[in-house]
């Protein structure tokens, strides 16, 4: 195995390495803004998932839904030719 000297970090270090660096690329007053975006855009993308699963929801409950027999739900059959 190659000695890899001090570019070799393991384990938790890690985790102080990239504090460090934000803290050093955004500046101490600029994280609690990008928390907050972020959190901000984590909530977003949770309610369109959620209106999303809702209308697929839908949309499935209205294709199975109470067709009449022999009545053809749209792209639920082939067409005939």
């Amino acid at each position: 195995m190659p000695a890899l000297g001090p570019l070799f970090i393991a384990g938790q270090e890690w985790i102080f390495v990239i504090v460090v660096a934000v803290i050093l690329l955004f500046g101490a007053k600029k994280i609690p803004e990008l928390a907050r975006t972020f959190g901000k855009a984590k909530g977003e993308y949770e309610k369109g998932k959620i209106q999303a699963d809702k209308e697929l929801g839908e949309y499935k409950g209205a294709r199975a839904g109470d067709a009449p027999d022999g009545a053809d739900v749209a792209g639920s059959r082939p067409p005939k030719e």
